[in-house]
């Protein structure tokens, strides 16, 4: 095992992938010798050239569309977008295209795409800079949603976003890129669309992620000291969604808590609520509780943005509610 940043993580999962296959190549708005918005892709280009690792102009439009195309043509495109809300940008080809065309055309091809898409609350870079939208990729029949919360969920995704005959849009939390922790040394997969349970409870289960797994890990702690256990767990996607872990986890606490930056409304939230209200109902000992963002455009001030996305103490009252129920 080492311990590594999520940026560092993300960039070692490239180069493996690069390294691995040359069908592999890496394209987006200065991915090339400056390393990227984020510097994620830094030292690619030296080491891979700039065949494989290369500029393009500022066309997300374009983007998509050419690593759709790349991909139909035998290639392993991962596309980088500067930040996930310019996926809105690019819909038509992330959603009718990219999504889409496998199963249009019967399965004569596959399209091996993925899109690199920064996301989330980070230091107020406001509302068409901070949103995280899932949500709005939930109905995308045929596309991969990923949603990594640590280095080596980063890594082992990734490198399976790669491997994937599907479409997959790579949600990294760009608030989580100097979060260290332990990544194995060698080979390292995180098959797509299995949940992971980061902490086990009989209390209160709360389905989170991205930065919400580190919120909820902590109103865990402090929930722990009142005796209270609560189940975390961390879908790592929320397409394809693993609900039989969470269908499990919820037969045995009889209480959710489900928890995400997105506002409320049309929230990938929404979905996980309803899948356990039409399979679970039985088991709930009190109503489905989501912790949401607030619904506002999110401030530009670093400050304000504080207070447009969930707390701990949101959760851990939600949580308390939930036993008092």
């Amino acid at each position: 095992m080492s311990e590594m940043s999520y940026a560092r993580a993300i960039n070692r999962a490239m180069a493996e992938e690069l390294e691995r296959d040359p069908t592999v190549f890496v394209m987006g708005q200065d991915v090339g010798a400056f390393g990227g918005a984020f510097g994620i892709t830094r030292g690619l280009q030296e080491r891979f050239g700039s065949k494989r690792v290369f500029d393009t102009p500022i066309s997300e439009n374009f983007l998509a569309g050419g690593g759709v195309g790349a991909a139909l043509t035998g290639l392993r495109p991962i596309v980088e977008l500067q930040y996930a809300d310019f996926i809105a940008i690019a819909m038509d080809e992330i959603y009718n295209k990219a999504a889409k065309w496998r199963y249009m055309h019967g399965g004569l091809f596959t399209v091996p795409l993925v899109i690199r898409a920064p996301e989330g609350a980070a230091n107020g870079a406001g509302p068409e800079h901070s949103q995280c939208p899932e949500g709005l990729l939930l109905s995308a029949a045929g596309l991969h949603v990923v949603t990594p919360s640590t280095p080596a969920d980063a890594l082992g995704l990734l490198k399976s976003a790669v491997r994937s005959d599907n479409p997959v849009v790579f949600l990294e939390h760009k608030g989580l890129y100097s979060l260290k922790g332990e990544v194995p040394d060698g080979e390292h997969l995180v098959p797509i669309g299995v949940a992971d349970i980061k902490r086990a409870g009989r209390d209160v289960t709360i389905v989170a992620w991205t930065t919400m797994v580190h919120q909820a890990l902590a109103a865990a702690e402090i929930l722990a000291a009142e005796g209270i256990e609560v189940e975390v767990i961390d879908p790592r996607g929320v397409r394809p969604l693993d609900k039989d872990t969470i269908l499990e986890s919820v037969r045995r606490t009889g209480r959710l808590v489900v928890t995400h930056e997105a506002p409320k409304p049309g929230g990938a939230a929404s979905e996980v609520a309803a899948i356990v209200a039409e399979e679970a109902t039985e088991y709930l000992a009190a109503p489905v509780m989501r912790v949401c963002g607030a619904d506002i455009p999110l401030p530009q001030s670093a400050e304000l943005e504080k207070f447009a996305i969930p707390s701990v103490d949101e959760l851990v009252k939600a949580c308390r509610s939930l036993l008092d129920y």
